[in-house]
């Protein structure tokens, strides 16, 4: 169903006949798909044809089907670097990667996560031993993150010592980028109030730029990714200071 709402979101209104053969599917399995996605509301049928109703953010329930392995993967290399010797805060923004990243925490002790995010919470909620602070705000549907005034308010009044940040696109040209700005300026209040910054994205958004900046390149101190990103992109963010860990190379340092 991602292929399917991908393709109407990049290509406009398509007929039946035109998906099918983009995607190699029969017309059965389309018509099914696409059913379920109009019972979201993701996605209206025209004659012969759908057009998609999202704007090109995906929701976050659809984005957990996309790069599991690779999210996993990031998430897994991304926790091994916070040390487990020490009391630490850590903010954790919205998305699925970060999600992952919290439940790969979820075994520590000493660990204060603070979030804006529904599905961040969730993942970790049900951990004794961990103290979850949420902040307040106003649910953006696409991604469960509270947002606005509230929010940002919370984040400005703390201090942590890791951000730990999910984004739409990560270059050294454009920096951090999201697709709405509201969302943009809570995580800048949450970065803006953090020792250091970790960005966790798989390789499709490494190069990428969206609407809504968050931070300067230079401002990200580590950067964890899979093997798919762009092998020039790192090394042109590398050249800017960030320090990049591919999920599954050797581990390079441990963030403080």
């Amino acid at each position: 169903m991602v292929e399917i709402l991908d393709l109407l979101t990049t290509r406009g209104a398509l007929s039946v006949e035109t998906m099918c053969h983009e995607l190699e599917v029969s017309p059965a399995t389309l018509r099914r798909d696409m059913t379920h996605l109009e019972e979201q509301g993701l996605v209206s049928r025209t004659r012969g044809g759908a057009r998609a109703n999202t704007g090109p953010e995906l929701p976050v329930h659809l984005r957990d089907t996309r790069s599991p392995l690779a999210k996993h993967a990031i998430a897994v290399t991304a926790a091994a670097l916070l040390p487990a010797d020490r009391p630490l805060a850590v903010a954790i923004g919205g998305g699925s990667t970060t999600a992952e990243v919290a439940r790969q925490l979820g075994q520590r002790r000493r660990l204060t996560i603070v979030t804006n995010a529904l599905t961040t919470a969730a993942a970790v909620a049900a951990q004794p031993n961990l103290q979850i602070i949420m902040t307040g705000g106003v649910i953006r549907s696409s991604s469960f993150e509270l947002v606005g005034s509230l929010a940002e308010s919370a984040f400005n009044g703390m201090s942590v010592n890791l951000a730990i940040l999910g984004a739409d696109g990560v270059s050294a040209a454009h920096g951090v980028t999201t697709h709405d700005h509201t969302e943009a300026r809570t995580n800048h209040a949450m970065v803006s109030h953090a020792h250091r910054l970790m960005v966790v994205a798989d390789g499709s958004k490494i190069g990428a730029a969206t609407v809504a900046k968050v931070a300067d390149a230079s401002a990200v101190d580590l950067l964890v990714t899979d093997a798919s990103a762009d092998p020039q992109e790192l090394a042109r963010l590398t050249e800017l200071g960030v320090t990049v860990h591919v999920a599954g190379a050797s581990r390079k340092s441990r963030a403080s």
